[in-house]
């Protein structure tokens, strides 16, 4: 197999990919014209984060083969690619990042941070007794990479957790299993990926499923969520939760979440830390050398997510 041009949108992306056997690095501008080089790209890396902004760029490489997507999630792609255009992901490279957001919101959540922030703003000394994440019992729903970071740093702090995935395995409750086993938490962390079966997961019925005072916590994606009934929970006051994505996102201006009481929002942060591109073009470099090989990248990803 001859040297494939791979087309990337940083100066990360050149760095990561120089030294890797058979490839081409081409550089472009997302925004902009395409190089004389992309009529002959059989890779492109979107920009991090980009969404579906940038899947028109496929119908511009005529030679193209293989999407490396910086992100673990794909649904921005899958079902938009031609025929014969691999998919594949950055699972495993902002696991870290995202755990420990999620064990942060836990804290915030759990010792009251955002409304002693408040008090702070207002300059009053609001001394009062908070909740403790020792000893809770967290249901992670999603038993893949970022739940096993997430695991690792809860253990610390005394926390039972119980994983659920799509199917059952030895330590791992199937999904079908969920609404039996919300009761017996205090709260739960969904870390799943965004596809037609985990679209509305969190629905009326998931969230009723949970006793009162419970914790949600959403580092997936917004949609995965029924944001109109996680929001009527919330302002009955029964629930509260955590969330780095909503849906619609960007959060519009007035909308009933912004005021909504027991909520902790963050404008989709998880990953977005320092050495997130480094960790990302890691991976990618593993998948294009693969790929070059005229191997089955790892994160490949399959029908059906």
């Amino acid at each position: 197999m001859g040297d494939i041009t791979v087309l990337v949108p940083e100066d990360e992306g050149e760095a990561a990919l120089a030294d890797v056997a058979g490839v081409e690095v081409v550089r472009y501008d997302p925004g902009g014209e395409l190089p004389e080089a992309a009529a002959r790209a059989q890779v492109l890396i979107p920009p991090f984060l980009a969404g579906t902004s940038a899947v028109p760029i496929v119908e511009r490489l005529p030679e193209l083969r293989l999407v490396q997507l910086l992100t673990a999630g794909a649904e921005a792609w899958i079902g938009r690619l031609p025929a014969g255009v691999a998919l594949s992901d950055c699972r495993g490279a902002h696991s870290g990042a995202t755990a420990e957001w999620i064990v942060g919101a836990l804290l915030a959540v759990y010792r009251h941070f955002p409304e002693f922030v408040r008090a702070q703003d207002a300059g009053r000394w609001d001394y009062h007794i908070t909740d403790t994440l020792a000893g809770k019992r967290v249901l992670i729903v999603g038993a893949g990479d970022v739940a096993e970071h997430t695991v690792r740093r809860l253990e610390p702090f005394e926390v039972t957790t119980t994983l659920v995935a799509r199917r059952a395995r030895p330590g791992v409750h199937a999904i079908d299993e969920v609404h039996d086993l919300l009761g017996d938490h205090d709260a739960c962390v969904v870390i799943v990926p965004l596809t037609d079966a985990t679209r509305g997961l969190i629905d009326a019925k998931f969230l009723a499923a949970m006793p009162d005072g419970a914790l949600l916590v959403n580092a997936a994606r917004g949609p995965v969520a029924d944001t109109d009934a996680l929001t009527a929970e919330l302002v009955s006051g029964r629930l509260r939760a955590a969330l780095d994505v909503t849906d619609p996102e960007p959060l519009p201006e007035g909308h009933p979440l912004w005021s909504a009481p027991g909520l902790f929002l963050c404008p989709h942060v998880g990953g977005s830390v320092p050495g997130r591109l480094e960790r990302a073009y890691g991976i990618a470099a593993e998948q294009i050398a693969a790929f070059a090989r005229g191997e089955q990248p790892a994160n490949l990803v399959a029908d059906g997510y």
